[in-house]
């Protein structure tokens, strides 16, 4: 069952643009390592490594599933590479529970990892994250994905009466938010004003709203108690997956401005979990631009039917009742894709278990939410985390 499932152990690398001449090998032997030693187990314990990497062109490397089970020492074990998008770390996540879970594997490695801000320029990357829609009617138009979350953003705007200052608030929480955490890309202390005039990349969207592209990996390792060391027996589990699609091209769905595959991935993990929205009692969510983690909000049914006066009224700050993207999230902390899914997935895991190395919620939530995305809320993927 996937509440038999625990988060054994985990850990992440900084996340932020790596100038040091190291690679994402380098990165990843981090992670998997620290991983390791967080949950008292060697490389030789390992069944299975699932490594999440979005795409080949940032890490010139095909079949990275079996070079990264070489670099970290993991020979024989079965290995496996997973790709959603930006959603890929926490696809490879459930593929993980799902090893678990069936009794295929004992104890599973995850390792995500993204050389995603050094390796190439900013604008080819940009245009490869255009193919992450249809290629065909998006990307190869030139049309690149930032035009496409603004344009999301402008219909969700009209439907809820949003402003671009209820945008620019989440970009100063979250940043804020990450001041506390060490491995955080962008940790800032910025105002409205900031982001109010900072340039302008697509209407609404100015440049703080937007997340950086980081290099990082993050590795967590699943397994059942009687399967893993005494230490790490008290850990959070999992309570509930889900993942669904929402129509590829934006056009075709009947508001744009509504996320509502995360909605379907929502409801689907609520009722396996036998939960309700209310119960969530801490939340990291895919904030890829400021506006997206309102949308996913309301998506996830979290906060309340109003989600605007939500927000306004505080619910989703550090000290409210539901706290959100208290790593500062894909804008503060940083999104180096592949790993980023299974660090909030780690982030999650830590905070329920007060072990958190940044900012703590002002409570102690039972379950957690973590919340993941490719495309435009295209594939969405979502985890109910549950405390020892």
């Amino acid at each position: 069952m996937i509440s038999d499932v625990l988060i054994a152990g985990g850990a992440m690398t900084p996340f932020n643009r790596r100038k040091d001449g190291s690679s994402f090998r380098d990165w990843a032997r981090a992670a998997v390592f620290k991983a390791l030693e967080d949950a008292g187990l060697e490389a030789a314990d390992i069944d299975t490594l699932i490594v999440a990497s979005e795409s080949d062109f940032f890490t010139l490397q095909l079949n990275p599933a079996a070079l990264l089970a070489d670099e970290c020492g993991m020979i024989g074990v079965a290995a496996k590479r997973v790709e959603g998008g930006g959603a890929s770390g926490h696809v490879a996540v459930h593929a993980g529970v799902a090893e678990v879970a069936s009794g295929m594997s004992r104890r599973v490695m995850v390792l995500g990892v993204e050389p995603s801000a050094s390796h190439l320029k900013g604008v080819d990357v940009g245009a490869l994250y255009g193919l992450s829609f249809d290629a065909w009617t998006d990307g190869m138009t030139g049309i690149d994905s930032t035009s496409l979350y603004a344009l999301s953003a402008q219909a969700f705007m009209a439907r809820t009466g949003a402003t671009t200052n209820d945008f620019a608030a989440i970009a100063v929480a979250n940043r804020a938010h990450a001041r506390a955490n060490p491995n955080a890309h962008l940790p800032l202390d910025i105002s409205l004003q900031d982001v109010e005039t900072s340039p302008v990349v697509a209407s609404p969207y100015r440049r703080l709203d937007c997340s950086p592209l980081s290099d990082g990996a993050a590795a967590i390792i699943l397994g059942r108690k009687q399967d893993l060391p005494s230490t790490a027996r008290c850990r959070a589990r999992f309570r509930a997956v889900s993942n669904s699609v929402d129509t590829v091209r934006l056009g075709e769905r009947r508001d744009p401005g509504c996320f509502h595959g995360k909605h379907v991935a929502a409801q689907r993990a609520y009722t396996a979990a036998e939960l309700s929205p209310v119960d969530i009692g801490l939340a990291e969510v895919y904030d890829s631009y400021s506006g997206a983690q309102l949308q996913a909000l309301e998506a996830l049914g979290l906060g309340s039917d109003e989600i605007i006066n939500a927000a306004r009224d505080g619910v989703f700050a550090a000290d409210g009742a539901l706290p959100v993207n208290l790593s500062g999230g894909l804008l503060g902390q940083g999104a180096p894709v592949g790993a980023t899914g299974v660090a909030q997935v780690l982030t999650a895991a830590l905070q329920l278990e007060g072990r958190y190395f940044g900012l703590q919620a002002g409570h102690a939530p039972r379950f957690a939410l973590v919340d993941t995305h490719g495309g435009i809320a295209t594939l969405n993927a979502v985890s109910i985390l549950e405390a020892p």
